[in-house]
């Protein structure tokens, strides 16, 4: 090992301890590849060595891969060469566990012949998340280690586990006492030494048996799950097959799978998406500009909205003020709140003495603004009608102290027309939270004309802290998420009109990856709040433009959706999913009778490029706007906030992979009946004539 390797080798009473001190997650890197072989070398030649003892530094065990090493060419030595050395290793290896041990550090850990971990551990092998599946072991050593259905379970869902779990199911050999994973090693070592335990591989106990039926199971249901995308299936089937051949062809088998899926385009959309949302959260901000400090937030309006700010804020360890319009709304709210935590610690994300503490100690549910006097942060959350939020913002002017930053949550509204109601505008800015709050991660950071940088900075430091994706947007209608949503909400209302049912769209999309069909999600959200955008957009609507007139007339029906039991679809005690409603077709013949339209049939296919079409074409004018600063930037709120499928990257990754070309010809057939709607974003234009990408034009700068 070289002086400066991030892994060292002491000897201390016949103990080798092998440490990887390669901060922040002790990454897979190269040099610490090159370090752990070179030290599986010097334990064999080590007289006094006895055993010894794998640990990391820092708060993890090694995390995975290097991420810097994404796209390069591998550089050795190679991950499945340096666990075959620990494995072989003629002296026991105890791998001491702790943090997160991923991919390639779970199956390091598979290497060695004994694991222990301390309270608190998390350990999976997320490669299909990434488009991958196990490529140094996994798909072999997992089985053998707990069984073919867990191991199935664990690589087609890459799902992580705790440290009691891992102890249950044979993962871990031991679970530590104390939190120290160089001591619970040690202890472990001296108790196999006392034992007189030797090594004991993975790669030599026999491959378990595989069920057929169990397979076929477990087969339909990752195809159901997986919804498309290749590598859970791929996983599966490396598993299965693998175990049927030795152990050493179960391997050269694995690493096919592994390079094959490497080549995949879905592999391409999900690294798309991984560095992404990193570089989302990367501001372009003027060197030196400092966020300002954050414990104190104050929110205003107790609805779910509010309530999930709160608990959001309250989980990320910030003291809340919430003001509502009386003592019995902010009661109200409170329950609510306390509701939302008792889920998380239902669901074990919250412990519950931290939940009651938060609930006790860090929240405060008030009628009156003056509470707000002394807080760092307010976020606005009340209607959605700019009046009431100029009044709620003229009112924060007056009470919130000098330096606080004044937060909306506006889903549409011009945030300068709301900063203008008071008087300092650079401490105002747009936080949009997607709802639920408490759950869902998008953040749109929307900065206003006069917001000052250090409470752009601020923003995306709470993002952070609350463990939200935080993406800049510029001031438009609908921001980037919504606005991108009615165009191509408006391309599947024109479909419908023009012929096709919808539920026939809501299937298209859903086969497209989606969760949902865009009246599914009509329907879940409520069918008012479309109908009172209509209606705010009404009197400057150019008489071009085609109106949905079905939309509106399940609104004055009262049919609002779910809430009223029937929207779209009817949803009752025998179906609270929802089933098609036959009266549905009577209601479009008249509507399309009404409008002089002659239906005519729809396949899914021109469906879904339709409807691609539109949100590709928005998101170009957006980005040639400035409003987004770089497509991937676009790609991150649809990903987050839309449900765009995530192995397709996203919706500007996906028209590059697709062909600019392809997407601007046929926006060229569309606009030949819709010239209005189908109006070609010129970026898109020009870079579908220059063979050019929507990635060429992530420039970094500011959006504006």
């Amino acid at each position: 090992m070289t002086e400066h390797s991030p892994v060292t080798y002491r000897c201390e009473g016949g103990i080798a301890f092998i440490e990887i001190d390669n901060p922040p997650v002790n990454a897979l890197s190269a040099a610490v590849r090159r370090g752990l072989a070179e030290a599986m070398d010097r334990l064999a030649n080590d007289a006094d060595a006895q055993a010894a003892v794998l640990f990391c530094a820092g708060r993890t065990f090694i995390a995975g891969a290097d991420i810097s090493e994404f796209g390069k060419p591998p550089v050795a030595p190679f991950l499945p060469e340096v666990i075959a050395a620990i494995e072989a290793s003629g002296k026991p290896v105890v791998a001491a566990l702790h943090g997160t041990v991923l991919g390639g550090g779970l199956e390091v850990a598979l290497g060695a012949h004994h694991r222990v971990a301390v309270p608190g551990t998390r350990m999976g092998l997320p490669e299909v998340t990434l488009g991958l599946l196990p490529g140094a072991g996994g798909t072999q050593r997992l089985p053998r280690a707990v069984g073919v259905t867990d191991a199935i379970d664990l690589i087609t869902s890459g799902r992580q586990i705790g440290a009691q779990q891992a102890l249950d199911l044979g993962l871990i050999d031991a679970l530590a006492q104390g939190t120290d994973p160089r001591a619970a090693g040690e202890a472990e070592a001296r108790r196999l030494l006392a034992e007189g335990s030797g090594p004991r591989r993975l790669s030599e106990t026999p491959a378990p048996a595989v069920d057929p039926d169990m397979v076929q199971a477990w087969r339909a249901k990752v195809a159901k799950s997986a919804r498309g995308q290749v590598a859970p299936l791929r996983a599966l089937d490396t598993i299965v097959a693998g175990l049927d051949l030795s152990f050493a062809k179960g391997m050269a088998q694995e690493r096919q799978a592994f390079m094959d899926l490497m080549q995949t385009p879905e592999r391409a959309a999900l690294i798309h998406a991984f560095f992404a949302e990193r570089r989302a959260a990367q501001q372009d901000d003027p060197a030196g500009v400092k966020a300002r400090p954050v414990a104190r937030i104050g929110i205003i309006g107790g609805g779910t909205m509010g309530q999930g700010i709160a608990a959001s804020a309250l989980t990320a360890g910030l003291d809340v003020t919430l003001v509502e319009r009386d003592e019995a709304a902010a009661a109200k709210a409170t329950g609510g709140i306390r509701a939302m935590l008792d889920g998380a610690v239902k669901r074990g994300k919250l412990d519950r003495t931290a939940a009651d503490r938060m609930l006790d100690q860090a929240l405060r549910a008030v009628a009156g603004y003056d509470a707000l006097a002394n807080v760092d942060l307010v976020i606005e959350a009340v209607f959605e009608n700019l009046d009431v939020k100029q009044e709620v913002f003229r009112t924060l002017d007056r009470v919130c102290r000098p330096g606080a930053v004044l937060a909306t949550n506006t889903s549409y509204l011009d945030v300068n027309l709301i900063a203008g109601a008071t008087a300092r505008p650079q401490d105002v800015i747009g936080l949009h939270f997607f709802s639920p709050a408490n759950v869902m991660r998008l953040l749109e950071i929307v900065v206003a004309d006069k917001t000052a940088p250090d409470v752009t900075a601020t923003a995306f430091a709470l993002a952070k802290k609350m463990g939200k994706i935080g993406v800049r947007s510029g001031v438009c209608d609908g921001f980037i998420g919504n606005r991108m949503l009615l165009a191509y909400r408006t391309a599947a209302d024109h479909v419908v009109l023009d012929g096709a049912s919808p539920y026939q769209v809501d299937r298209a999309v859903v086969d497209l990856g989606f969760p949902m069909g865009p009246y599914q999600v009509g329907d879940l959200a409520g069918l008012d709040i479309g109908h009172a955008t209509r209606q705010r957009k009404a009197p400057t609507r150019d008489p071009r433009e085609r109106v949905p007139v079905f939309a509106d007339r399940l609104v004055e029906s009262g049919r609002l959706g779910r809430k009223t039991g029937r929207g779209y679809y009817i949803y009752d005690e025998g179906s609270p999913q929802g089933r098609p409603d036959p009266d549905m077709d009577d209601m479009l013949s008249g509507i399309r009778s009404d409008l002089g339209i002659t239906p005519r049939p729809f396949e899914a296919e021109e469906i879904q490029s339709r409807y691609m079409a539109a949100m590709v074409n928005e998101g170009a004018k957006i980005l040639d706007e400035g409003i987004a600063a770089r497509a991937s930037d676009i790609d991150v709120v649809l990903l987050h906030g839309y449900g765009f499928p995530r192995w397709k990257g996203g919706p500007m990754h996906w028209a590059d992979a697709q062909g600019l070309d392809r997407i601007a010809a046929d926006i060229a057939r569309y606009a030949e009946d819709d010239p209005y709607f189908w109006q070609i974003s010129p970026l898109l234009a020009r870079l579908a004539a220059e063979g050019g990408t929507l990635a060429d034009v992530n420039t970094g700068k500011d959006a504006s």
